[in-house]
């Protein structure tokens, strides 16, 4: 079996969303023992978004379905797509399938940009209509930076979880198993995720 760890690592460094809190650490060495103290977003790093996120009601993190983020995905390289995906760079890609995660430009991108690669309206709700029950992608968000919620009302409101920040950068297109973990977290909008892609 070949496992993809497809999960930023979270330090210092790691890239942040403008506004979210930069993620701090502090060790403590306390003789017997070492023990750390985390300061960071819910939405730090790779993470998962849950419904109440965007729709300010529903399900929370530690209440979502796991079935949606465990099981047979496909990852399409939609990196000539650029700045937009659009459902046409989606069509026929989508069939027989309920998990899917989107390898874009950004795949390795470790710097904040405006115009990061994210998923247009007509392209949210096909995933919706085929019954896309959790899509993933490799930039910053899956909606653009100057956003108006419609793209994760319009995915989140349909059953639809999204996981963001994604490292796709070694990972071919194809079908993958895939199990992603939020914190349980009771009663937040996101977690922090180990994601991973194992292929037999």
């Amino acid at each position: 079996m070949e496992i993809f760890d497809i999960t930023r690592p979270l330090s210092a460094e790691t890239l942040v969303y403008p506004g979210d809190a930069k993620p701090t650490f502090r060790q403590r060495d306390e003789g017997k023992y070492l023990i750390s103290d985390l300061h960071m977003s819910s939405h730090s790093g790779t993470h998962i978004d849950a419904p109440v996120h965007y729709l300010k009601s529903g399900e929370t993190i530690d209440t979502i379905p796991l079935i949606n983020l465990i099981g047979r995905c496909r990852v399409v390289d939609v990196s000539s797509a650029k700045s937009t995906i659009t459902a046409e760079h989606l069509a026929g890609k989508t069939d027989n399938i309920s998990r899917l995660l989107l390898k874009t430009s950004f795949s390795g991108c470790n710097q904040f940009v405006e115009n990061y690669p994210s998923l247009s309206f007509d392209a949210a709700h096909l995933l919706t209509s085929k019954g896309i029950c959790c899509v993933g992608i490799d930039s910053p968000s899956i909606e653009s930076c100057h956003c108006d919620g419609t793209v994760h009302r319009e995915l989140l409101g349909n059953g639809c979880i999204i996981i963001e920040l994604l490292d796709l950068s070694a990972v071919p297109e194809g079908d993958y198993d895939m199990i992603a973990l939020p914190l349980r977290l009771e009663g937040l909008d996101g977690s922090p995720a180990r994601v991973v892609l194992m292929k037999t």
